[in-house]
């Protein structure tokens, strides 16, 4: 079990990474990975990229729970072909943190977390051009929490 003072330094390493200009998986992500032998943060940071906005700012499953499922598949993620019970494992791993972020933070949906409203099925849900990083952005965006949030839960029940 990780000592609390770690958990809250690398809660502030992903917060600092974020505010930095580095989306929500990114910034939980490369909080992290050199747990796991991912010393090169830039690596960390081009691997879990496309994730952030809701995957590729679409608004879907929120980019600081998928970096918390990516560190979830490092922490048990199967690497050999049919291992169900491997699979099985993560699987859970990755339904439990769901189940905690979710109850943490009402929603999994980047949507729902920004109190966006959805775009009708079969149109464009997003412009992919990031919204510019101000202080007002910082302000009304509950990000920064977001991926705290899944760094602190990932990490107390690794």
């Amino acid at each position: 079990m990780m000592k609390k003072e770690e958990i809250e330094k690398r809660v502030e390493r992903a917060k600092e990474l974020f505010k930095q200009g580095f989306n929500c998986s990114q910034s939980v992500f490369a909080a992290c990975a050199d747990l796991y032998g991912i010393e090169d943060e830039a690596l960390a940071l081009r691997l879990s990229a496309s994730f952030g906005g809701g995957i590729g700012r679409m608004r879907e499953t929120c980019g600081a729970a998928c970096g918390m499922f990516m560190l979830a598949g490092l922490e048990n993620g199967s690497a050999k072909a049919g291992d169900a019970e491997g699979k099985m494992q993560n699987y859970a791993l990755v339904q439990d943190l769901a189940a905690k972020f979710r109850d943490e933070n009402g929603s999994l949906r980047c949507a729902e977390l920004l109190g966006i409203k959805s775009q009708k099925q079969g149109t464009k849900t997003n412009d992919p051009t990031p919204a510019p990083r101000t202080e007002e952005y910082y302000k009304k965006r509950p990000c920064v929490e977001m991926v705290a949030s899944a760094v602190r839960i990932f990490l107390e029940n690794k």
